[in-house]
């Protein structure tokens, strides 16, 4: 669990990096500059955790592109205190940058050995994070509703189950799409329940799958 001053160095090159693509929002610059995203990838690909590159981490998933992460963050606009439910925990990264925020995170895993490697390591670095094994399409109802719900994965349309449980004046952060290439769409929920949605580029995630992995 080493972070020298080279690799906080690289992390400060990769905010660099990030904000010249577009980022302003210096709270989730910060947020990214504080995490050890070495950590999160295997010892022999050291060299790869601060490139703006997705990277493999097992089970058919990615850790995000870090420029990915900071986008969707960025269009969450998380506030110190809000409920924030992650749908794809993955390695567990993008739930740390959240917390950093001082969001209250929830998030759920499909694949077993995902969500038992990140349970283990998140509480190894310090992170409060309450991780959950499940179906990301059914949310968690015994917890919402949530003022945030951030979605990781490319669903091919808005689960209504996670909608139900968003909060009035909340936001839904997703890629929607039915290909390799998803829209990155955030909806609002209106007073009337109804969720206005907000179109914000092209981008490629792994797909959002309902069945549960226990490989």
């Amino acid at each position: 669990m080493v972070d020298t001053y080279k690799h906080k160095g690289l992390r400060k090159q990769l905010v660099n990096t990030i904000r010249d693509k577009g980022i302003i929002d210096e709270d989730v610059m910060e947020a990214i500059g504080k995490i050890p995203r070495h950590l999160f990838l295997n010892s022999s690909f050291l060299e790869f955790a601060y490139q703006d590159k997705p990277f493999p981490i097992g089970s058919g998933q990615t850790i995000s592109q870090p420029y990915t992460v900071a986008f969707q963050t960025e269009l969450l606009e998380v506030s110190p205190g809000e409920k924030v439910l992650e749908i794809g925990t993955g390695s567990g990264y993008q739930a740390c940058v959240l917390e950093e925020l001082g969001a209250k995170v929830f998030t759920i895993e499909r694949q077993k050995k995902l969500y038992l490697k990140s349970k283990k390591f998140l509480a190894k670095l310090g992170y409060k994070a309450k991780l959950f094994y499940g179906d990301g399409y059914k949310g968690l109802p015994a917890f919402a509703p949530f003022d945030k719900i951030l979605i990781t994965a490319g669903a091919p349309d808005l689960p209504d189950d996670l909608a139900a449980q968003l909060k009035t004046g909340g936001f839904i952060v997703v890629p929607l799409g039915r290909s390799e290439i998803q829209v990155m769409a955030r909806f609002i929920k209106d007073a009337d329940g109804k969720m206005r949605k907000e179109n914000h580029g092209t981008f490629r995630f792994v797909p959002l799958l309902k069945e549960l992995a226990n490989d």
